[in-house]
């Protein structure tokens, strides 16, 4: 299992989740996705994004100015 990192700090919904879809497409199963946000609607996106395409969300962390989402690529 392999865990990469995607900043996406500074950027505005729908761009934090069209980097993660593309960054996702590159893993293979079992792979964790971390993403680095600060959008204040990154985590709900981010439960919409996971339950429309089968992949689970590991859990979010507000880390104080941002949040800290992690997601696993579903096989």
């Amino acid at each position: 299992m392999t865990t990469t990192t995607l900043d996406v700090k500074g950027l505005s919904c729908p761009l934090p989740v069209l980097r993660a879809n593309k960054a996702m497409k590159e893993m293979i199963p079992g792979d964790v996705l971390e993403i680095l946000a600060t959008d204040p609607d990154s985590p709900a996106d981010f439960e919409v994004f996971c339950e429309s395409t089968g992949n689970e969300l590991l859990g979010v962390e507000d880390s104080g100015g941002g949040f800290v989402i992690q997601i696993r690529k579903a096989g």
